[in-house]
């Protein structure tokens, strides 16, 4: 199933349940989320796109792998219920040789990808030593099935403003789509589970500046990769299409920004919320629109 959601300005939203990133990215593996497209555009990138879980067991990060789809339609909103299987894990691998088996060096990769996002100022020495790494060995990164921790539901409620309501807008920037996303975290099996996050994010060659309500505003490399956001409501913008997304806190969790690009390689901007597994429920709500 592949679902076209139209929003106002002429953007609109996509998902399917078949892995649809584009060729060249290790993530187009994944199961993406909602990906956003403007006239027609797609503005992902190697983004996971809106509303995509990510489970952590101390350093380790697990991955969605599967994706049951089903949607209704509500008056001038659409629901759409997204099941996702948790079954992924990131793996090193020499083309034609199979995936590196060594359990210490996965051990000693996360426990250096958790350094990266804690310390700043350790990000450019990490990633120079990782892109030498992996060109002296000839290594690509893939994503390997695993034993299933479970699955994660979410539900998007999208609001399209007037595109969503089949009456296109006449000007970019009339008009906004809005996505409430809620979370439901009753299929995990646990399993040592320590964290969840929620990702929000897009490409990064289409959003290149940070803005938020207090006054921040940071363009390209200034944004970091992994870095809280302490403000209320924080948006990514896309200077050459026009478009933002913004989203805000959220008690009993926390926000954080990034963006990455590395070559053909990553290329992803955007948001996301950890927080405790042993949380109930967890919702928040997304607006994406035309911006000047």
């Amino acid at each position: 199933m592949k679902l076209d959601l139209p929003l106002a300005g002429g953007l609109s939203l996509a998902i399917a349940d078949w892995a649809s990133g584009p060729a060249g990215y290790p993530t187009g593996r994944l199961q993406k989320g909602l990906l956003l497209l403007a006239d027609g555009r797609e503005l992902a990138e190697e983004g996971v796109g809106f509303g995509v879980p990510l489970l952590k067991r101390g350093v380790q990060t697990i991955f969605p792998g599967g994706l049951e789809l089903a949607q209704r339609r509500a008056g001038p909103v659409w629901e759409v219920r997204a099941t996702f299987e948790m079954n992924l894990v990131e793996r090193l691998a020499r083309p034609g040789s199979g995936n590196l088996g060594s359990r210490s060096l996965y051990v000693a990769k996360d426990s250096l990808a958790a350094l990266h996002r804690r310390f700043a100022l350790l990000r450019g020495p990490l990633t120079a030593t990782s892109n030498a790494l992996r060109r002296a060995g000839g290594w690509v990164t893939t994503f390997e099935e695993g034993r299933s921790v479970g699955t994660l539901t979410l539900t998007y409620g999208i609001d399209g403003g007037e595109g969503g309501r089949g009456r296109p807008s006449r000007e970019a920037g009339h008009g906004e789509g809005r996505v409430a996303v809620a979370v439901d975290l009753s299929g995990l099996s646990g399993n040592g589970l320590t964290e969840v996050v929620v990702m929000n994010e897009q490409g990064a060659r289409h959003f290149d500046r940070y803005v938020d309500d207090e006054g921040t505003t940071l363009q390209g490399a200034q944004i970091g990769t992994w870095d809280e956001v302490t403000a209320a409501r924080a948006s990514f913008v896309s200077t050459a299409h026009g478009v933002a997304f913004s989203l805000g806190q959220v008690g009993g969790a926390r926000l954080r920004r990034g963006r990455e690009l590395i070559g053909s390689r990553v290329a992803w901007s955007g948001f996301g919320y950890s927080f405790p597994p042993t949380l109930s429920g967890f919702g928040y709500e997304l607006t994406v629109a035309r911006v000047p």
